[in-house]
Formats: structure tokens, sequence, C-alpha cells
């Protein structure tokens, strides 16, 4: 478990990823490399026409990156390795033949919200709140910054990104545009998930992979970018500042 865990399961044309992880459902980079995989795989399976996303327990969506694993990193190869793990799923959800729905049951994180920013259709709960917090700890958002830019636009971007120790509700959420809907229990959300899947499921095949590419168009430079923006966190993530930090939130 101290690598996460990840399951995929396909019913009815639906695939369902659950991942998990024992610190707040964070990811390390094994879990990171999984889910890529994963997704890629769903990509190129004909008998998949829906994705849902969703994490394990019911208090954290995601808590971003594996603090353990930032501390332990000591070069720039080793920083871009990491934040690399963040680009590669976003760029994996981004050229998914698949819509991918978002099951955001609790709080989201730092790469937390680049997950929910990557996916094509976000359902919450009311405790689905959400903060940028890299700000804090001396690196900032740079990788999922394009994810996040694309979905709630920059004003909201700056807004999140700089008022970096205050969270913002899942309401604020929804208007912004991250979430489609909000409800007040997992159970409610729960419901509509598998409403829209199961539509989504019976729609062609043919015109749901056409519209995800329509929905994603202008984002073709993704791979560079992202990796670009892995590099400036990699190269962040090693500075005084940002190492007594991480020491000091593991305290």
């Amino acid at each position: 478990m101290s690598n996460g865990s990840l399951y995929t399961y396909i019913q009815n044309n639906i695939a369902t990823i659950e991942f998990g992880h024992p610190a707040s459902n964070s990811f390390p980079r094994e879990l990171l490399s999984r889910l890529t995989n994963s997704i890629n795989e769903l990509s190129n399976n004909n008998e998949v026409h829906v994705i849902i996303l969703k994490s394990e327990q019911n208090k954290t969506f995601c808590a971003g990156a594996s603090f353990d694993e930032l501390i332990k990193i000591s070069t720039l190869e080793e920083g871009k390795q990491f934040f690399l793990g963040f680009a590669n799923v976003i760029n994996a959800m981004r050229t998914c033949s698949k819509l991918i729905i978002g099951r955001i049951q609790g709080k989201a994180v730092g790469g937390g919200v680049g997950l929910a920013a990557a996916c094509d259709y976000c359902f919450a709960t009311v405790q689905a709140s959400i903060k940028l917090s890299e700000l804090t700890i001396g690196i900032g958002p740079f990788v999922i910054a394009p994810a996040v830019k694309r979905k709630i636009g920059l004003a909201a971007f700056s807004e999140l990104t700089l008022n970096a120790t205050s969270w913002q509700n899942a309401y604020w959420a929804k208007e912004k545009g991250l979430y489609a809907e909000v409800f007040d229990s997992s159970k409610e959300m729960d419901a509509e998930v598998d409403i829209l899947a199961n539509k989504l499921s019976g729609y062609n095949p043919d015109a749901l992979q056409k519209m995800k590419k329509e929905l994603w168009k202008g984002t073709e430079n993704w791979t560079k970018l992202l990796e670009e923006k892995a590099t400036i966190s990699g190269e962040l993530v090693l500075s005084n500042f940002t190492k007594n930090a991480l020491q000091k939130f593991k305290k």
C-alpha cells in the first residue's frame, strides 16, 4: 500500500478506474505511472465507450503529489521525472479516445485539481473544496496549469493559485466551470454518475470519439508544453526554500 492501489473494471461498456493511497489519495510516481498506463489501455479497448475516474474512501478525492517522494528528490532529472508523472496522466486523459467522467467526492489539492480539470465532465459533492497550495512550498502548479486554465479560465486560476492558503468551495468550482453538478451526498452524486455514464455508453462510439477530439482541439502541443512545465517544477523543488518548507510540512 505504500505505492497506493489502482483498480480497473469494465461493465456494460463503462470502465471505472479507482485509485487510492493511505496518505489522502496522494500520488507517488509509481501510482501516476499505473494510472497513465490504465488510461492508455482503455483508450484502445473497443469494449469501452466511457470512463469513470474515482478515488477510494469518502473524505479526500486527491491530495496531489506525494510529499514523501518530493522530499527525497535530489537532482534535476529526478524532479523532472516526478512531475512528468502528472504531465503524463494529463496527456493520457487528453488524448484518450474515450470521454472521462470525474467523480469528486471530497477535497482536491494541487494535482488533484489537475485531475478534475482533465476530466471531460465532473460531478462533485459539497465536500469537494479545492486548493492550489503549491506556492506555499516554493513551487507552483505549472504542470496542471494548462488543464486548469482551460477549464476555469485565467482569472479564476490566478485567484486559486495566488490565494494559496485558502480553500474554494464546490459551488465556487461549479460557477467557474470545473464541476458540472454539485450534490449534497455521494449517494445522490453516484446515481447521476451512473445515469450519465449509461447514457453515454449507449451513444454512437464514433460520435463520442469525435466529440472528445473536438473538446480538446487546440491542445496538440501539450506533450511538449507539459514537459517544459515539469522541468520548471523539477528545478524549483530543489530550492532551499522548498526543501525547508517540505520538512516543516512533514513535521
